[in-house]
């Protein structure tokens, strides 16, 4: 009974590798016939477990070459574990069977007298477990993370501390958030920065990657001994917490735009592509390459390789410090130990890497190689992880019960010791009755744990670790000076970064421009404006007057919609821009261009179809000339509004506030339009001046009704040029003071 499953899963086996074994066996008993010596046995058997090595492996990389059911996500490791077994198992049936099974399989076994050398089961590379990595997200495998290798970059820190000033109505207060932390990380190593909420993470985070520049900052972060430059920009990928990607792009378009902006020009357009091919590949996101990123409202890929993604975007430059903001957060366990994985790997490419975890398992702290635990800004350890433990066992405190070492710490940071066994110190404190609440629980309070956490630090190991942050760095003068040149350097031309910015922008905005809500939206008010008023149009004075009513309403129509779309471009996309202009991908005059500009074929093209329907629905004047000039006159109006609306949104980048004044506005121009009030007071009169909608609807009247009279209702027709000029005056006007706006505020600290 024991025997079955071992010859079901050996007749299997030959069964499957059918080919390669009796080709090796017949190899194998030809040499065992022939005289040779043990010495060219062991070389014939050696160039044989080279080869067979090699066939399993191209059998096991291209599906189709081996036999029918096995493809290139074959369990690897299930059919190694029956070769093996297999294997050893025959050894006991003669020496020939041995010698052909350890042939195909790339193996040895001495006891048997046939040994391969070293150099040549170097050669099986394909079944080494650390070269084949599982994906466990998407069940795939998947090759290892390989990357170039880049400028190393020592980071250390000393004494660091950061406040900040908060200002009341009768008071200032000066808030510490962090008091004078102490550490370094070297290239190949992953550092994480771990404690409670609150207690500084994201702000040292932000300080290490050049992203916080104030003079509330204080100590010394040095880059291969070097102040902070930013050139270094070129040299740090910072991932933020909060995942901030384009919803309706695709995976692979997200990563070659970011590939084609910040990789450098030496580079061809299709290098950089192949780039952002082969960081989807070694992320493993080839599974989801063509699906949308998605967000709160677009449904899109999980939350695992959103971060994948993120990650994709700061690598794909081959950075030399990587700072991660809390990536395993909102996943499950599986997939978070995926991400550190990968993060490790990137570490061990000879990158410096930087993450905050906010609670890890226990599985996920062992992939870090060194550990800060903050509390309440306060440096409570330093060290290599794997001794942090072994530290606070030094000093009295260890679990009571087996524990997650993570979640032992973040409770001592906390201040909490239930189920944790403190030091006599602490006890001594709780007998003196030092407080209330320590006399009833017979526990010291949180406060009088964080004090002495921070004092057994300080005396035991802050002075060790200051002293080796001195010691000098062990590289070349050369590598150093390298981190502190002053040459700024972009990935792209202005005009490539130009039309990428463009063609990014139209593909991400089309989806909101064509939804059929939008569509009917339109499609709808044109057919009742043109029902209203069916073939209204004519000579006769209150012909001329009805259909002034509706120049004058798609005046208004066409500059309100414009103005309270616009006002939503630069707040929406601000965290973007944010991250973008951080990370130096590109120019803001590119970027407003771009943005600017990219609106304005989806903007046109309703317009037109709104048009489209009334026009002739109305019955207006009916030549060519008439209609397609009607059309350019809203298209000016409507670029003149969006101006307003960006003006107004780049200044305020809040929209309640920028909704608020939009209205006001508008409203004010509307009813300065000269429809409504035919006579306005002199000293209120230059509105109608500033009023888009004012000349527009001079403009429309001037195109209908020109050959009927010079003045309609009351409103005078001029020749139209005077409106032109204020109209374009106002597209060119309102956009440069939105790019003034957007140039002096403060996008993101640092920049």
């Amino acid at each position: 009974m024991i025997m079955e499953p071992k010859t079901s899963s050996t007749t299997s086996l030959i069964r499957t590798k059918s080919d390669q074994l009796m080709e090796t066996m017949g190899a194998a008993l030809a040499a065992m016939k022939s005289p040779v010596s043990s010495s060219d046995a062991a070389e014939s058997s050696g160039t044989l477990s080279r080869k067979s090595s090699r066939r399993l492996a191209a059998a096991a990389a291209s599906p189709g070459r081996s036999s029918g059911s096995i493809g290139r996500n074959t369990h690897i490791r299930k059919s190694r574990s029956a070769q093996m077994k297999f294997e050893l198992d025959d050894l006991s049936s003669g020496a020939a069977l041995s010698r052909a099974s350890s042939a195909s399989l790339g193996l040895s076994f001495s006891f048997t007298g046939f040994t391969v050398p070293p150099d040549e089961i170097a050669d099986s590379k394909p079944f080494n477990d650390d070269d084949i990595v599982q994906d466990l997200e998407a069940g795939t495998i998947k090759k290892k993370l390989h990357t170039e290798p880049t400028l190393p970059i020592y980071l250390k820190f000393t004494d660091v501390t950061y406040k900040v000033v908060l200002r009341g109505m009768t008071s200032t207060v000066e808030k510490h958030i962090l008091n004078g932390i102490t550490g370094s990380v070297a290239p190949g190593e992953v550092l994480a920065l771990m404690g409670p909420s609150g207690s500084g993470k994201t702000t040292l985070l932000s300080l290490l990657g050049g992203r916080v520049r104030e003079p509330t900052t204080g100590g010394l972060i040095t880059y291969n001994d070097q102040p902070y430059s930013k050139c270094l920009k070129s040299r740090i990928g910072f991932v933020t917490q909060d995942d901030v990607q384009f919803p309706h792009l695709t995976v692979k378009e997200t990563l070659t735009y970011a590939a084609r902006l910040r990789l450098p020009r030496t580079l061809t357009k299709e290098e950089k592509d192949q780039r952002a091919t082969d960081v989807i590949y070694e992320l493993g996101l080839e599974r989801c390459q063509d699906t949308m990123i998605g967000g709160s409202f677009v449904r899109g890929i999980s939350g695992g390789e959103r971060k994948r993604v993120c990650i994709g975007n700061e690598i794909i430059i081959n950075p030399s410090l990587l700072f991660l903001d809390e990536p395993t957060s909102g996943l499950d366990s599986t997939t978070a130990l995926r991400i550190v994985e990968t993060i490790h790997d990137i570490a061990e490419a000879g990158k410096t890497v930087i993450t905050t975890i906010h609670q890890p398992s226990s599985r996920l702290f062992l992939k870090f190689d060194k550990l800060i635990l903050l509390g309440k800004g306060s440096l409570l350890y330093f060290g290599k992880a794997s001794e942090a433990m072994v530290y606070f066992s030094s000093i009295g405190c260890s679990p009571l019960i087996p524990m997650n070492p993570a979640e032992f710490m973040l409770d001592l940071a906390n201040g909490n010791i239930t189920q944790i066994s403190f030091p006599s110190e602490l006890e001594d404190r709780v007998q003196t009755g030092k407080s209330k609440e320590e006399t009833k629980s017979k526990k010291p309070a949180p406060v009088v744990v964080h004090e002495y956490l921070v004092e057994a630090y300080e005396t035991r190991g802050a002075e060790n670790e200051k002293k080796k942050i001195k010691i000098p760095i062990p590289i070349d003068e050369e590598i150093k000076s390298k981190v502190n040149s002053t040459k700024r350097e972009w990935g792209a031309s202005w005009c490539e970064q130009y039309s990428i910015l463009f063609w990014r922008g139209l593909k991400e905005r089309r989806h909101d421009y064509f939804s059929w809500l939008r569509i009917t939206q339109v499609v709808a008010t044109a057919t009742i404006l043109g029902l209203l008023w069916w073939q209204s149009g004519g000579d006769d004075p209150k012909q001329i007057q009805d259909q002034a009513g509706l120049l004058f309403f798609i005046a208004v129509l066409w500059g309100f919609f414009p103005v309270f779309t616009a006002i939503f471009t630069f707040p929406q996309e601000r965290a973007m821009l944010s991250k973008e202009r951080a990370a130096d991908m590109y120019r803001l005059s590119a970027y407003f261009l771009a943005r600017t500009t990219s609106d304005l074929p989806l903007d046109l093209i309703l317009p037109l179809l709104f048009l489209l329907v009334v026009y002739f629905m109305a019955g207006l004047r009916m030549t060519a000339d008439s209609f397609f000039l009607t059309v350019a006159i809203v298209f000016l109006c409507i670029i003149a509004a969006q101006g307003l609306g960006l003006v107004i949104g780049a200044t305020l980048m809040d929209l309640k506030r920028a909704t608020t004044l939009a209205s006001v506005t508008v409203m004010t121009f509307m009813l300065a339009g000269g429809y409504f009030v035919k006579n306005i007071p002199a000293f209120v009169s230059w509105l109608r001046y500033f009023s888009f909608n004012y000349h527009t609807y001079k403009l429309l009247l001037k195109v209908q009704y020109e050959h009927v009279s010079h003045s309609i209702n009351g409103v005078r027709i001029d020749d139209g040029y005077k409106e032109v000029g204020v109209l374009t005056a106002m597209v060119i006007g309102y956009r440069l003071l939105a790019y003034l706006s957007l140039k002096r505020m403060r996008l993101q600290p640092g920049t």
